[in-house]
This record gives C-alpha cells, sequence and structure tokens, in this order.
C-alpha cells in the first residue's frame, strides 16, 4: 500500500525522523487557515501518489494565506499523470536549502534481502542520477538480523560520500528510517529531497512509504491509511469479503482456486477471446483452497456485480477441497444469489479438474442449471467463455 506524502510525513514525525510542520487540506478556504497556523507563508503540495508533481506544477510556494488559497485553488482538481489531485498538504517553508541528499531503504526481491540507497546528488532528478550516473548512489545491502547500527549507518553514509559536517546526522537519521522501516513493515522508505539548510541541520522535506499489505494483521492501525476513496468498489468491497481480486478491462469473469491457476486462466482467456471479438478477462479473483459454498457466492457476487462481465469462467483444480465441494458450493451459490435477490443472468463455464472431478461433473449435470455450461478441459472451456462472451 503506497502513503501520501503527508501521510509518510506522519509516520516519519511519529518515529523521530525530523520533518517540517504540515497538515493536509481538501478546500481552498482551508488552506488559508493552515498557513496562517504555519505563520504566513508555506508551501501548497499536491497529494497523489505519483513522481513528478514539482515539474508538473504541483508543488507552489505561497506568501501569504491569500496566495495559499489561490494555490491550493489552482492544485485541487488537478491531473497529474492521470490522478486527480483531491488533497493538499500546507507545508511550512523549509529554509533556505544548501545540499538535497537522497535516502532509503527497500525489499530487494531479486537478492533476498534488504537494501540501503544513498546519495549526495538528491531533488527531482533522482532517477536521472541513477540512469546516468549509477556511481552516484551507493547501494548497500542490510542483513535482515543485523539491521542499521550506527556503525552500519556510518558505513552508508561513507559510501555516498556524505560531507564531513552532515554526516554524523545523517546516519542518525538513517538508524531512525530503519527502525521505522522494520517497525511499520514497510517494504519500501524512501527521503527525496534529505536536506541541508542554511542551519547546518538536515531534514527530511519529502518522502515516500508504501507498506506490506500481508503484515495488516500485525498493524491495524494501517487499515486508516487505506485511500479508499481512489480504491475501486468491486476491490473494497471484495477486501472486505477476504477475496484476492484485481479489476482488469475484459469482459469474461474468472474465478479460480489458487494463484498460478487463476495466472493461467487469464492467459488461456486472453488467448482464446483472440477467436472471439477479441475479449479479454475481466479480473484475477482467487479463492483459495477453501471453495465453499459462501466462498463461491462472495466471489460470484463481486464479478456479477461488474457490468462489463458478459459470461463467467470458473476454473477449479481440486486438491484439499475436492471438486465435489466446489460443485456444491456453485449450486449453492446460485440459489443463495438468487435467495437474496441478486440478478444472476450471467453464463457461467465450469471447469473441474483433480480430486473428485468425476464426482463433481457429476453434481452440475444433475443440477442442471440453465446458466451453467460444464466444459471438461481448461482450454475447451476458455474457448466457450471467451464466446459466450463476445455475444
Amino acid at each position: 500500500m503506497d502513503l501520501f506524502e503527508y501521510q509518510a510525513r506522519d509516520l516519519f514525525a511519529k518515529h523521530g525522523v525530523p520533518v517540517l510542520a504540515g497538515e493536509v487540506i481538501d478546500t481552498p478556504e482551508a488552506a488559508r487557515e493552515a498557513t496562517e497556523r504555519l505563520g504566513g507563508k508555506s508551501v501548497v503540495k499536491a497529494q497523489v501518489k505519483v513522481g513528478g508533481r514539482g515539474k508538473a506544477g504541483g508543488v507552489k510556494l505561497a506568501a501569504t494565506p491569500d496566495e495559499a488559497v489561490a494555490r491550493a485553488t489552482d492544485i485541487l482538481g488537478m491531473d497529474i499523470k492521470g490522478h486527480t489531485v483531491h488533497k493538499v498538504m500546507i507545508a511550512e517553508t523549509a529554509p533556505e536549502i544548501v545540499e538535497e541528499y537522497y535516502v532509503s531503504y527497500l525489499l530487494d526481491r531479486t537478492n533476498r534481502t534488504f537494501l540501503a540507497m544513498a546519495s549526495v546528488e538528491g531533488g527531482m532528478d533522482i532517477e536521472e542520477v541513477a540512469a546516468t550516473k549509477p556511481e552516484a548512489l551507493a547501494k548497500i545491502p542490510v542483513d535482515a538480523n543485523e539491521g542499521v547500527s550506527k556503525e552500519k549507518a556510518a558505513e552508508i553514509v561513507a559510501a555516498a560520500k556524505f560531507p564531513a559536517e552532515v554526516a554524523d546526522q545523517v546516519a542518525d537519521i538513517m538508524v531512525t528510517l530503519w527502525k521505522t522501516f522494520i517497525a511499520e513493515d514497510a517494504l519500501l522508505i524512501e527521503v527525496n529531497p534529505l536536506a541541508k539548510v542554511a542551519s547546518g541541520d538536515v531534514l527530511a522535506l519529502d518522502g515516500k512509504v508504501s507498506l506490506d499489505e500481508n503484515a495488516e494483521f500485525r498493524q491495524p492501525e494501517h487499515e486508516a491509511l487505506e485511500d479508499k476513496d481512489a480504491a475501486n468498489p468491486l476491490e473494497a468491497a471484495a477486501k472486505a469479503k477476504g477475496l484476492n481480486y484485481v479489476k482488469l478491462d475484459g469482459q469474461v469473469g474468472i474465478i479460480g482456486n489458487g494463484a498460478g491457476l487463476v495466472m493461467s486462466t487469464l492467459d488461456v482467456v486472453a488467448y482464446a477471446g483472440e477467436k472471439h471479438s477479441n475479449v479479454k478477462p475481466a479480473n484475477f479473483l482467487d479463492i483459495g483452497g477453501g471453495a465453499s459454498a459462501e466462498v463461491m457466492a462472495n466471489g460470484l457476487e463481486i464479478i456479477l456485480g461488474d457490468p462489463d462481465v458478459k459470461s463467467v469462467f470458473v476454473n477449479v483444480f481440486g486438491g484439499i477441497t475436492a471438486c465435489d465441494e466446489v460443485a456444491n458450493g456453485i449450486v449453492q451459490a446460485l440459489e443463495l444469489l438468487k435467495s437474496k435477490g441478486e440478478d444472476v443472468n450471467k453464463p457461467l463455464v465450469v471447469r473441474l479438474d483433480g480430486n473428485n472431478a468425476e464426482l463433481g461433473r457429476e453434481i452440475l449435470s444433475k443440477a442442471n442449471h440453465p446458466l451453467v455450461q460444464r466444459v471438461d478441459t481448461m482450454d475447451g472451456a476458455a474457448d466457450k467463455a471467451a464466446e459466450l462472451a463476445a455475444k
């Protein structure tokens, strides 16, 4: 889960990273009051989860409360790389910036470790620095068991060649950022710029944080950080039901058990769709190992609620959950949805294989539901689902 800048700033402040004061607002008039609380001048910063805000005009100085209102009026509603600005942060203006640095921690999946990155060439063009001057971006692996001590932080600072006059401050910040990274179950923590100001202090002026959603059971307070306004309503409803669902832009609804099988199903449906008006998969939905009637009903309710879906492909390989249980689940799910007043009128193509597949197929055949078609091969079922969606 990616955070907005103001949320990252709040996390930094919570753990002791030096930051400037600021608050988030969503109306121009509120910008006036916030700026007055900051002493009469501020920086108005668009809150979107994408880089390049400054270059897009989403970060503006305001010398007076009235000017803050004007800046907020300009920025609210702005489109930045496809993201509409609904909130802005009214931030304290930084003292004169002398130098801009870059520091971050991230999960390095390729090398299966944590990675610290740091550069004395921070600012808006850090991506260009990384691409054109890779030697200017120090990359130091961090052992998960050892973490970042003051000595490790000093190693990171030395590798990035930070000036001696800020080395101790930056090392302290690196230690604090690591504690934040671990305490919050983050996948990424980035400060850009980490700035040296005229007083000699080093401050985190902008931050980016991505949290591990799989750690939410340890971090119940993270739920409040979710951007529910921006979430796809179907994805939000699926999450509330405990389903792993991602909305796509196709017409064939997909239900499967196991992420690998569902990914394969997306591929075969996309391939089959090339012969049928180029229809595509409408979603990723993994119901996991327990395909009970309730789970199947929840999955079908989500998919049938998508107006783009024209047909549904249920692709299940029986394992611990046998195919006869899945078949009974499908039949009961359709009855359950009907009893709830749901308008179930889209055809379902069901393919069952694996444990008790024959028994499951018999159950579907005996049920003889008018919307359910049984196809026993994956390719054949994908073709039938694509054909029905194209009608």
